[in-house]
């Protein structure tokens, strides 16, 4: 039977992980994996998080299971910090998740439960999983326009007018904030702009939350779920706590629908919990138990932001040096976009045979779409980037 199985195509992010560490160059420099890393170059476990661990394991007394949809307390904490103080118990069902992927697959699974024809409109580029989930479950998809390559901007037209073609229930996939891979997002008007067509065509946006706090900060990162979430009759938002609480191996994410209509929000629970049972039962909980217990307390709550927002100063900083040393090795402007951008990831216009000479003349790694990881350099690398893209004449 399993000699039937067709070959999978290997992830291209899993095989720059592969190829990394087999290059034993002391100089490489890794933009493609996307996780925060400090200056010294390492994934550090934040010091709130440090501090919950050591109360949590003096207090935990059992490790029996929770609930179907998490832990409520996490699930409460969670949507104060996504959707603020303004929405109700009663219009709002939610469950945790294996991470903020487990969160997107679930979402998806909900949409196909309850609309099984319903399109996925997915913005162009997206975070390549976010296709990869989708085909798996048969679920089509239409892309629209979202970056301009030449502005290296948000393409506001472009996106209104393919998403003029959207039909009722069809759904809408947006980025939150830092848009993975561009690092570009919306302003406030584009966004206003993009609930106006979406609630015109009757269809469902659908929010993947990835990086909440490291573009602007959490208030601003979360303006434009909330934006969405108070004028859309149903919103279904992915959320992951892997970035911004550093915990990435403890997959750790959560699922929230919000809807104006209470009555059907049980409905959507009871639907939620069974998405679960039928996939992994019970969702991890000690990465949960770790974030609702900085949110819950006020000093570690108050160290968590404080960390948090060097951690976003930080990749600002890198953003503002990076775009300074390319322009005096290319005696071009042209990167200055770097600066506007958000987020871990921004894109260089770069070819994939660019991509492979970086990576094979000067050990310098990247997806092969030219995304990079701004928080994978540091002081010591900005410079070795800059002349290295000089050289293959980008």
């Amino acid at each position: 039977m399993l000699h039937l199985l067709a070959s999978q195509t290997p992830d291209p992010i899993l095989q720059l992980i592969a190829q990394l560490a087999g290059d034993t160059r002391a100089h490489k420099i890794d933009l493609g994996v996307g996780v925060y890393k400090d200056a010294t170059g390492a994934t550090p476990v934040m010091r709130s998080v440090k501090e919950a661990e050591r109360l949590l394991w003096q207090a935990e007394t059992s490790k029996t299971y929770v609930a179907l949809a998490g832990d409520p307390a996490f699930l409460r904490a969670m949507q104060r910090l996504v959707l603020g103080d303004g929405f109700s118990q009663a219009s709002v069902a939610a469950i945790a998740t294996p991470g903020g992927t487990g969160a997107v697959r679930q979402g998806f699974e909900l949409l196909r439960m309850a609309r099984p024809g319903a399109r996925v409109f997915v913005p162009d580029p997206t975070w390549a999983n976010h296709l990869s989930i989708l085909k798996y479950l048969r679920i089509e998809t239409v892309p629209f326009r979202y970056h301009d390559p030449t502005t290296h901007a948000v393409d506001i037209a472009g996106m209104l007018a393919d998403l003029a073609n959207l039909r009722t229930d069809d759904v809408v996939l947006v980025h939150g904030c830092c848009h993975n891979p561009t690092g570009a997002d919306p302003d406030m008007e584009g966004w206003r702009a993009l609930i106006d067509v979406v609630n015109a065509r009757g269809a469902v946006p659908m929010i993947d939350l990835a990086y909440l706090g490291f573009g602007d900060g959490l208030e601003a990162d979360a303006a434009a779920t909330r934006a969405i979430s108070e004028r859309c009759p149903v919103v279904l938002i992915a959320a992951s706590c892997s970035k911004n609480f550093g915990i990435y191996r403890e997959r750790t994410g959560i699922l929230l629908t919000v809807m104006q209509d209470s009555a059907v929000r049980d409905r959507t629970q009871s639907a939620l919990t069974h998405l679960n049972r039928q996939a992994y039962s019970f969702p991890p909980d000690h990465g949960a138990r770790l974030v609702t217990m900085v949110l819950n307390d006020d000093a570690l709550r108050a160290d968590w932001q404080a960390e948090l927002d060097a951690m976003r100063s930080r990749m600002i900083s890198l953003r503002a040096l990076l775009a300074q040393a390319l322009e005096e090795a290319t005696g071009s402007d042209r990167f200055a976009y770097l600066t506007r951008h958000r987020g871990m990831f921004s894109r260089l216009d770069v070819t994939p045979g660019q991509v492979e000479r970086l990576r094979d003349e000067h050990a310098i790694y990247m997806a092969p779409d030219g995304r990079i990881n701004v928080a994978g350099l540091h002081a010591d690398t900005v410079a070795p980037l800059a002349h290295a893209v000089a050289r293959i004449g980008i």
